[in-house]
């Protein structure tokens, strides 16, 4: 783990913690860090998604005999 000193805007430290249900500034930022790495993969994910199914790739499924057997 990385120890860093900033500054960090208190009403946004205060609004996260309380979101976030944390106790500490710490466990606040790593929480916060933690969140937007999780959002970012998913949205990341999903744009994927949406261009495979803008693409066709899933047409096959629309008839479930492509995959009952």
């Amino acid at each position: 783990m990385s120890e860093l000193l900033l500054e960090v805007d208190d009403e946004a430290l205060a609004e996260a913690a309380k979101l976030l249900g944390t106790k500490t500034k710490k466990d606040t930022v790593n929480m916060a860090l933690v969140e937007v790495a999780k959002r970012r993969g998913r949205a990341i994910a999903l744009a994927k998604l949406r261009e495979w199914g803008a693409r066709g790739d899933f047409d096959l499924l629309l008839d479930k005999r492509n995959y009952r057997g």
